[in-house]
């Protein structure tokens, strides 16, 4: 790094003696001329550039347009014609023929930048207590002659062109945007803070050395002398989504959905089921969305996010055999009294097993939707009960002989609307006797024929149902069997008295 430094301040010191012999070279020429000529040279050595306005050579400030002119943390000092890299806490001294002294690193910086000193050679550099590097110039100056930082224009004075003339208030020419400072130097003048610039109003004034130029608030663009709004959003990508211009700027915006991260550029999905849930049940998160779904019995209202109960009973007529209960979220189903509800289906109760509330002389009979008391001993005078159920006119007594033998009492139960024709009930001769026909007939019950017997075999017949009967309703059909002696030798009759109760329901 040392020998890089060292070689980088040795082209540089090259450079300033290339300027310095110029410079001679054109006082040995300006004394050719006339007085008060003005040379104006419109090809630049190195380490300058001309300038077509104002017609004169510049210096190029090379610590502004070279990337890292200086490395190692040295700084970068401008020259004549070249820059130096200096260490940070080095000092620029200037000696104009009198005693060497110390002079601050801005002022130094001053005027080498206005180039108010034009120097005519340089000490090598030396190395100053305190570690700082030295750069120490004698420069040879006449009252008549100023150098520039961008030109040269020098005139000739006969009387002493190398001293500096001891009259402070003698004046100097100095180009245009430069002004006379109170050493005799040329310094640039700031347009921008005397206000003689004539930047518009949307327009920044920035200084230069020796003029100023006008530039544009930032998003916009100069069009002629105009300033106009750069509309940002024309360049994609700008934005990930939405860009909207403004006057000198943009913003970017998010579809709904989404909201703007925190380099204001991208958009991230807002999980609307944690953020702000307005679903009345089960919420899902999508990209750039959400949905709202119901639970078991309910369905999204037409806003997609309440819940409606669905009405199950509405939907159908077979979910429940008797009635269906909407509830919310359900429904249930229920069974008229004497029933009860087993998956849905309607079972009958049998009440005389669970609440039996006969007499001790009744028999609890049940039936489909109910049940019934009966007498336990069913028989009428001149009957007596032999058995069960059962009652005998006895031969003895004269009345019986006009009347059937036995009447046998039966119960029997049926479901309202019950499909027809159905065979219901079997009666049958419990004894049988050689030579004897028996004939079958329904002897009471039956005025609006809702049956019809049917002889099964020579001792046995089926009881027919033939029209739909609708309960709650109880028949009582008397069932004769006619037992005649094939010989004509005896006739009798047994008697079957059945009470039919038809349920008030087809279940």
């Amino acid at each position: 790094m040392g020998m890089e430094m060292h070689l980088e301040f040795c082209g540089r010191i090259f450079t300033m003696w290339k300027v310095l012999f110029l410079t001679m070279l054109t006082l040995a020429l300006v004394k050719s001329q006339d007085t008060e000529e003005t040379i104006t040279y419109t090809q630049c050595t190195d380490g300058y550039e001309w300038d077509p306005i104002r017609q004169q050579c510049k210096d190029i400030d090379e610590c502004d347009i070279v990337p890292d002119a200086c490395k190692g943390g040295m700084k970068c000092v401008n020259h004549y014609g070249g820059y130096l890299c200096l260490p940070k806490t080095a000092q620029i001294i200037v000696n104009n023929e009198q005693p060497q002294q110390e002079t601050p690193a801005a002022e130094a910086a001053s005027g080498a930048s206005t180039g108010g000193v034009s120097a005519s050679s340089m000490a090598a550099s030396g190395v100053v207590p305190g570690g700082g590097f030295v750069a120490s110039a004698a420069a040879v100056v006449g009252p008549e002659v100023q150098t520039g930082r961008n030109n040269f224009v020098i005139r000739r004075n006969p009387a002493d062109p190398q001293r500096i003339p001891s009259n402070p208030s003698h004046r100097i020419q100095c180009p245009a945007g430069y002004e006379q400072s109170e050493h005799n130097l040329c310094q640039d003048i700031d347009e921008c803070v005397t206000g003689t610039h004539n930047c518009r109003a949307d327009q920044v004034c920035i200084n230069l050395r020796g003029s100023f130029t006008c530039q544009c608030l930032p998003g916009y663009q100069k069009r002629g002398e105009q300033c106009v709004d750069i509309d940002e959003c024309a360049v994609p990508p700008y934005c990930q989504q939405r860009c909207v211009n403004t006057p000198g700027s943009f913003y970017c915006q998010c579809s709904p959905g989404f909201q703007l991260a925190a380099n204001n550029y991208t958009c991230v999905d807002i999980n609307e089921c944690d953020a702000s849930n307005q679903c009345a049940q089960q919420c899902y998160n999508i990209l750039g969305s959400f949905i709202c779904q119901c639970n078991q019995g309910y369905e999204l209202s037409s806003d997609r996010l309440n819940c409606e109960d669905i009405d199950e009973c509405r939907t159908s007529n077979y979910l429940c055999q008797y009635q269906c209960v909407n509830e919310p979220g359900t429904f249930s189903c229920m069974c008229p009294q004497g029933y009860q509800e087993v998956n849905r289906i309607c079972q009958d109760i049998n009440e005389c097993e669970t609440t039996n509330e006969c007499r001790e002389d009744e028999m609890c009979w049940n039936y489909h939707g109910g049940f019934r008391c009966y007498p336990r001993n069913p028989c009428q005078d001149p009957y007596i009960l032999t058995t069960e159920n059962r009652c005998i006119c006895p031969v003895s007594n004269a009345i019986c002989r006009e009347l059937p033998y036995s009447i046998a009492y039966r119960y029997m139960s049926i479901r309202s609307d019950r499909a027809v024709p159905s065979d219901i009930f079997q009666i049958q001769a419990t004894s049988v006797f050689t030579n004897t026909i028996n004939t079958f007939r329904i002897k009471s019950g039956n005025e609006n024929g809702e049956f019809y017997l049917r002889q099964t075999s020579a001792v046995s017949a089926m009881l027919v149902l033939v029209k739909p009967l609708s309960g709650p309703r109880e028949y009582i059909v008397d069932l004769e069997m006619l037992m005649v002696s094939s010989i004509g030798t005896f006739r009798t009759s047994s008697l079957l008295r059945l009470t039919i109760i038809v349920g008030p329901f087809s279940f």
